[in-house]
């Protein structure tokens, strides 16, 4: 049985350039800001309000997050590098202007080297709140009001590449996908999907989530949410949160893909090459999801929406070549996205000294 990482052996195994944790008890504010790295830029990465179990799940979660990031941000070859932000409690309850203020103003202290935006428990309306303590914010300046709709539309350039390589043919159209999570990406997602002819089947612990997309897409609801594992369906399409393949549900798994919108789908990486073992082809997540990061830099640069989505069009072409290294090695496709994005942020460090 696995015991529980301690702080110190969680920092060494990701090996971040920096971890920060600030505390104000004035506005209740608990929050760990993790640099994974600022080999091609400024460390970038969204802000998450939960309530962790513990200090470890928060940091393990910043620490996996952040390093994300940084893969993300190299693969879709942008002039940034990877950091997360979490703040420890329960957004419902705790969140107030004045702590997202507190928070806001922690993140001014990097002067631009950490630039956050929205993940979950943070909206585009805390951005703003957040805008009168720090101008280095993403998705805050009106590119796009909400970068969910542009992952959204990344995740269905990635599901085409995926059909494309699976069934050679890259039309959803008749295709059954089983969704999870039909949040403020999955919704989406969902709408998307919906509009390209896909036969939709849909879970979320949210109720009131899924009465939405019943009623707007004619989605068929898989209860209880758990059982959406085990449905017959082309792809199974994570929108979530994250560690949602590991040892209990891969078994469970009745399709050809898994790809989706959830950050940290495997529990771990050999649960990548489980997967690969079965014959089910898997898009690497911070490869397809990046749809909002590439918006929220966009937003950065001073770009628009127009430019944001073209780039995310690029998703498809990316996890092409992915897939292609991958069937002519024998290599997992996680671990051939991983290899390239250590390759550039080697290279660049290189570059550097």
């Amino acid at each position: 049985m696995k015991t529980a990482k301690n702080a110190h052996e969680l920092i060494a195994q990701y090996a971040p350039q920096e971890v920060h944790y600030y505390s104000d008890p004035a506005t209740g504010l608990k929050t760990i800001i993790v640099i994974h790295s600022t080999a091609l830029g400024p460390a970038t990465g969204g802000t998450r309000f939960y309530p962790y179990q513990s200090w470890e799940v928060a940091l393990e979660d910043a620490l996996k997050l952040a390093q994300a990031m940084s893969y993300k941000c190299a693969l879709a070859e942008l002039p940034f590098g990877g950091g997360k932000g979490v703040i420890v409690g329960d957004p419902k309850r705790e969140k107030t202007p004045e702590l997202l203020r507190a928070y806001a103003r922690v993140v001014q202290q990097f002067d631009g080297r950490f630039m956050t935006g929205e993940d979950v428990g943070i909206s585009a309306e805390d951005l703003e709140v957040m805008m009168r303590e720090t101008k280095f914010l993403a998705g805050a300046k009106g590119v796009t009001r909400d970068l969910s709709t542009v992952t959204a539309h990344g995740v269905v350039y990635g599901l085409k590449a995926c059909f494309q390589t699976v069934f050679g043919n890259s039309s959803l159209k008749g295709r059954t996908l089983a969704v999870q999570g039909a949040g403020k990406v999955g919704y989406y997602l969902i709408k998307l999907l919906a509009a390209e002819g896909a036969k939709l089947l849909v879970s979320d612990i949210d109720r009131r989530a899924l009465e939405i997309v019943q009623s707007e897409f004619g989605v068929r609801v898989v209860e209880p949410p758990e059982a959406i594992y085990a449905v017959e369906c082309d792809a199974f399409v994570p929108c979530a949160l994250g560690g949602i393949i590991n040892d209990t549900t891969l078994p469970l798994l009745n399709c050809k893909i898994v790809a989706g919108s959830a950050n940290n789908q495997l529990k771990e990486p050999r649960h990548g090459d489980r997967l690969h073992e079965f014959g089910i082809l898997y898009a690497p997540d911070y490869v397809i999801n990046a749809g909002g990061l590439i918006a929220g830099v966009q937003d950065l640069l001073g770009g628009s929406v127009e430019k944001a989505l073209h780039e995310t069009e690029k998703i498809y072409g990316r996890l092409l070549k992915i897939f292609e290294i991958s069937r002519r090695e024998g290599l997992a496709p996680h671990r051939v996205a991983d290899r390239i994005a250590e390759e550039r942020l080697r290279a660049q460090h290189r570059e550097a000294s």
